[in-house]
């Protein structure tokens, strides 16, 4: 279940440039003449011979001379056309083997459809078996023609909002406070080790977010709903420090294993948050210094560009702790980070090129954004829920 909202982003193609064929001139003719030329009656006097100055080739007219520079462009074109397929195939085996994938033999055709026979075969298996490829490109430089295969995790344009007010709640129910110092163990990884943005650090994109909001208030006609948004507004703040402290204290971390050992689930809920807390923990030990931004893609818009269409949603954006994920205050937000996002062009998800270069290839994969992002959009489930409950 999708639990965090969703936007829409606009998918821009870059139109490609025809290209015009160059047509040959046409040739001159041979003009015909108007008359056979009458053949002189044979003599009875035999005439002298004589010999063509020895400066003139024999034959010329009936010779061909192929211009020198042709064969020699001829030549260079078949030394260029075997090594790219040299190269070709050799980056082909070199992904084949990383991917364990058998590729089709296409050796067997002539240049250039063996090539691209084998392009196509080789991305329809890589599509489908491999959860993450997004991408593969046939590079070509002065030196070598190699693969360059590109695995993305797909986040579905959501944002993963994890909301605070619900846990400080849960917090102060007697009946789910064991309930909710497993979710605070959770939170704390996600804070510490995974490094989720939180709304309330200045350099975060969601607290400058808060901060407009508040201005927004501030500045408008007063009406009868003002205070209740300057109301939501504090609450967002004192709330979100709060539980700040608690997420800030590493003794969370160390308490995690043992809180999973002790606790006993009351009902369905219950047995829910101490699965989730467990694959955390699971994961946590597997991956004790990833942060979840390992993988975002490097940056490489030109900041003196004001065409916003060339420009990418930052993981850091989408991907935060945040006060609530109802009422006014995050209903006016939400609404305003859409209108933000659907300005840019492409968004920014993890990523990882691999090289089949003949250069070695590291055994990275996106197992980790794998497990991590469903426990996300799982926890704020669960938060949502306990909310909806509570009413």
């Amino acid at each position: 279940m999708n639990y965090a909202t969703t936007y829409p982003i606009g998918n821009y193609q870059h139109t490609r440039t025809e290209t015009t064929t160059a047509i040959a001139p046409t040739a001159k003719r041979v003009r015909t003449m108007d008359a056979k030329t009458k053949r002189c009656k044979p003599s009875a006097e035999r005439q002298a011979e004589s010999s063509t100055n020895s400066d003139v080739a024999n034959g010329f007219l009936k010779s061909v001379f192929l211009p020198k520079l042709k064969t020699e462009q001829s030549v260079q074109a078949c030394k260029e056309t075997a090594k790219t397929e040299r190269n070709f195939y050799q980056s082909l085996s070199n992904l084949a083997e990383h991917y364990s994938i058998e590729p089709m033999q296409t050796q067997i055709y002539g240049y250039p459809y063996n090539i691209a026979l084998a392009m196509w075969d080789i991305k329809t298996k890589l599509k489908r078996i491999h959860l993450n490829w997004d991408s593969l490109q046939l590079v070509q430089n002065s030196k070598k023609t190699f693969f360059v295969s590109e695995e993305r995790y797909d986040t579905r344009t959501t944002l993963y909002y994890i909301p605070m007010v619900p846990l400080f709640k849960m917090l102060n129910d007697k009946r789910r406070k064991k309930t909710a110092q497993l979710l605070v163990c959770v939170c704390s990884y996600l804070y510490h080790i995974a490094d989720i943005p939180y709304y309330r650090q200045e350099n975060s994109y969601l607290f400058w977010m808060y901060e407009m909001m508040t201005d927004w208030v501030e500045q408008d006609d007063e009406t009868d709903e003002t205070e209740r948004y300057k109301s939501e507004l504090k609450q967002a703040e004192q709330i979100g420090d709060k539980m700040e402290q608690k997420l800030f204290n590493r003794i969370n971390l160390q308490l995690f294993k043992q809180r999973l050992n002790i606790f006993k689930s009351l009902d369905e809920f219950d047995q829910e948050c101490w699965q989730l807390a467990c694959k955390v923990f699971e994961l946590f030990t597997e991956y004790p210094k990833t942060s979840i931004f390992k993988n975002a893609p490097i940056s490489e818009q030109d900041p003196y560009n004001d065409d916003y269409d060339n420009e990418t949603i930052g993981m850091e954006k989408y991907i935060s702790f945040v006060a609530d994920t109802k009422g006014w205050l995050y209903e006016n937000l939400s609404d305003s980070i859409n209108n933000e996002f659907n300005e840019y062009g492409a968004m920014a998800e993890p990523t990882i090129s691999k090289h089949f270069d003949g250069s070695e290839i590291t055994a990275t994969n996106l197992d980790f954004e794998n497990r991590l992002f469903p426990l996300l959009n799982h926890l704020c489930g669960l938060l949502d829920e306990y909310k909806m409950t509570t009413k």
